[in-house]
């Protein structure tokens, strides 16, 4: 696990969002909007939202939304109970897997303001904004600005700010909203046990016994403390009060290079942001030139004006530095995925980020101009055409230690297969013809043959039936036997005898019998590998 704590630099903002089951569904049916424009008549009578879910054999309350709060209903209440109460409420069906995917969304949005958010349950995000909020003009300004954009987006949400996780996440939820650093007892003390992010039968134990504040759990004796209600009480006050550091997991790893730009004007077309992926790499290069690394995978993130974000990734067979090819890579990634690109009202940040990078060997250059050789060549059209139509369109052969035939090749995709290519020993040449051994068309899985006749006990076919056609030898060649390979088939596993025969009319197939006549009861089996050409 990827722990974003640092002890004493360290700032967490936690950001709550208490509704935002009915504000996915309000801004699905009045926009994502809602909140930031004057309400019309139809938004103004609607009718009170609420989610419910099974629980129990009976349906409950599982959100609200503000005007249900208002009216009294409650999370956990009877379904039949609020409707007895209020004919009127609106009641959908819970989505949890709906919900989720908004709060990766927002994940997705905050990713603007720094690139470590972690997921907080199913209604809360942590971003750990150390060494960045200057760029937004400080914590305090920072932290406005995000609500008010997500506010304009059409969700109600809180938010904290503190020096550890627990007190960022109690500051949200109980309106402290900033705790300055090496304060967070003073505080939390005055908070109810819930702020310790405590089970419910912790809290009710806690409050029989008198404990009704988080400021009394920390004046009472920590081992009676932890002998009456387990360590997790005590692991939750330290946590939060910086003790015992908390360790949280971003959403998606970070980059080791990323650059990006903000924009006063949001761009829309393509030309736009491919002029800016340009500029973008040639900032780029000179960090990879410093590190003496090349781009192996490269990822573009567009964040559009209304919070969506759309992300494309493409990879390079060779580390690739040179800001015209990574320009034109990007541009079949952006071609292929034209139907999917939905600018709305304009990107107003484009984001360039290294996800792998390798070592770059510099190669001298031609004189007269070709700078590209034919390796480079061949891997600059492989990872255009990857780019635009899809990682596994093309692969490439690897050799496998292995001498089964099927076995001892394995496609896998090019870039993912590297430089590794088919040795000359794979294809073994007959000394004596010079023809090569093993046929160009190998069939991934041998196909099933019928011979009617052969020479016994281990001679070629006479005649053989393959794909409702029959075939007559004129001549053969073998056999080459080929063992089992007792670490992967059965002990009892037929050795293979392959024979290269050629028929009446000239046709060469790679034919081989699995098993002997008269070993035993069961007769050999006879099979199509592959065809000469």
């Amino acid at each position: 696990m990827t722990a974003l704590f640092r002890r004493n630099t360290q700032r967490i903002l936690a950001l709550w969002f208490p509704h935002l089951p009915t504000d996915r569904l309000i801004r699905r049916r009045f926009g994502r909007f809602w909140r930031a424009i004057p309400q019309n008549g139809m938004q103004a009578e609607r009718s009170p939202l609420v989610v419910s879910h099974r629980e129990q054999n009976a349906q409950r309350i599982a959100a609200l939304d503000e005007k249900a709060e208002a009216l009294g209903l409650k999370s956990g209440m009877g379904i039949a109970d609020a409707r007895a109460m209020h004919p009127g409420i609106d009641v959908v069906e819970a989505d949890s897997q709906a919900d989720r995917r908004m709060l990766e969304n927002l994940a997705d949005w905050c990713d603007r303001y720094t690139p470590l958010v972690a997921i907080d349950g199913s209604d809360g995000l942590f971003l750990d904004i150390t060494g960045c909020s200057h760029l937004f003009g400080g914590e305090e300004k920072m932290m406005q600005n995000i609500l008010s954009q997500l506010r304009r987006q059409g969700f109600d949400v809180r938010a904290g700010l503190a020096s550890t996780p627990g007190a960022a996440w109690a500051a949200a939820r109980f309106g402290l909203e900033t705790i300055a650093s090496g304060k967070e007892g003073e505080a939390l003390a005055p908070l109810p046990l819930a702020a310790l992010r405590l089970e419910t039968e912790i809290c009710t134990g806690l409050e029989s016994v008198g404990l009704t504040s988080v400021g009394s759990v920390m004046t009472a004796p920590r081992t009676p403390l932890a002998r009456r209600f387990g360590s997790t009480l005590l692991l939750r006050l330290d946590q939060a009060l910086g003790r015992f550091e908390e360790a949280i997991s971003p959403r998606l790893p970070v980059p080791p290079l990323s650059i990006e730009r903000r924009l006063a004007e949001p761009v829309i077309h393509a030309e736009d942001i491919e002029s800016l992926i340009h500029g973008l790499a040639d900032t780029l290069r000179r960090d990879l030139e410093r590190r003496g690394e090349g781009a192996d995978v490269m990822q573009l993130s567009l964040f559009r004006v209304d919070g969506a974000v759309q992300r494309h990734v493409v990879r390079a067979t060779l580390p690739l530095r040179e800001p015209d090819l990574i320009r034109r890579l990007f541009r079949e990634r952006l071609s292929a995925s034209g139907d999917e690109i939905d600018a709305g009202y304009g990107f107003d940040l484009v984001r360039l980020s290294v996800l792998k990078a390798s070592p770059f060997t510099a190669v001298q250059t031609a004189l007269t101009g070709d700078d590209m050789s034919t390796e480079e060549g061949l891997a600059l059209f492989a990872d255009r055409v990857r780019a635009r139509l899809g990682e596994h369109v093309l692969m490439r052969p690897v050799p496998v230690e292995s001498h089964i035939p099927e076995r001892a090749v394995r496609m896998l995709p090019f870039a993912a297969a590297g430089k590794a290519a088919l040795p000359k020993a794979a294809v073994p040449a007959d000394r004596s013809s010079g023809v090569p051994g093993r046929p160009i068309r190998l069939f991934p899985h041998p196909e099933p043959i019928e011979v009617t006749a052969a020479e016994v006990p281990d001679g070629p076919p006479l005649n053989f039936r393959w794909r409702r056609a029959t075939y007559h030898i004129s001549r053969a060649q073998g056999p080459e036997r080929i063992a089992p390979e007792w670490w992967h088939d059965q002990e009892d596993a037929p050795a293979r005898d392959y024979f290269r025969v050629e028929d009446t009319e000239g046709r060469r197939f790679w034919l081989y019998r699995q098993g002997l006549y008269g070993v035993t009861e069961k007769m050999p089996r006879w099979f199509m590998h592959g065809i000469f050409p």
